[in-house]
């Protein structure tokens, strides 16, 4: 994964926490700023993939490891 600003663990959280709290982490940063996500609902990468293309923000990354979901968001 690439470099990113900030980190939010939303391990253990099921929707829509996960995204709710990247959402809040993202309008306190920067627009260009990066959001790593880490999420063990399997729901997540539908709801990032859907976040991003609704707010605009940049979903530059999503993958999967070890029952973890991984997201690197770019703030807009």
């Amino acid at each position: 994964m690439a470099d990113f600003d900030q980190e939010l663990d939303a391990s253990g959280l099921n929707c829509p926490l996960p995204i709710l709290r990247a959402k809040k982490t993202l309008n306190a940063m920067s627009a260009g700023q990066v959001l790593h996500v880490v999420a063990t609902d399997p729901g997540s990468v539908r709801d990032f993939d859907a976040f991003a293309k609704q707010t605009g923000n940049e979903l530059m990354d999503s993958k999967e490891d070890g029952g973890k979901f991984h997201f690197l968001i770019k703030k807009s």
